[in-house]
């Protein structure tokens, strides 16, 4: 693991969102191939969907967490959008403990 924090935004990458979940897919799998995984992925606004049921990513997360990737979920996020219940990979934190992690290390946001 390399000391880094990658945070998650969104459901997709860009503005395309057909195309953007594709991309979001392909990074998600090229990354459990990947050698070298960050410590921790925080994943935030429209980016909690990726670990909820019904997730077309949540076999790509699920695995990076089976690797050691710390994977945390917004809960201000989770609540909003009404999916409490509804995640199945990861664990919710606080934007506060998000925020200090986030400054410990290394961020990258896509």
């Amino acid at each position: 693991m390399v000391n880094k924090v990658l945070v998650v935004q969104s459901k997709a990458i860009g503005e395309d969102e057909k195309l953007g979940e594709l991309l979001m897919a392909n990074f998600l799998r090229n990354l459990v191939d990947s050698e070298e995984k960050p410590k921790t992925i925080v994943f935030w606004n429209t980016g909690v969907y990726l670990l909820c049921e019904g997730s077309k990513v949540l076999d790509y997360v699920s695995a990076l967490e089976s690797s050691g990737v710390g994977i945390l979920a917004c809960t201000t996020c989770i609540e909003y959008l009404n999916l409490m219940g509804k995640l199945k990979a990861g664990k919710t934190t606080t934007m506060h403990d998000a925020v200090q992690l986030i400054m410990s290390t290394e961020t990258v946001c896509i």
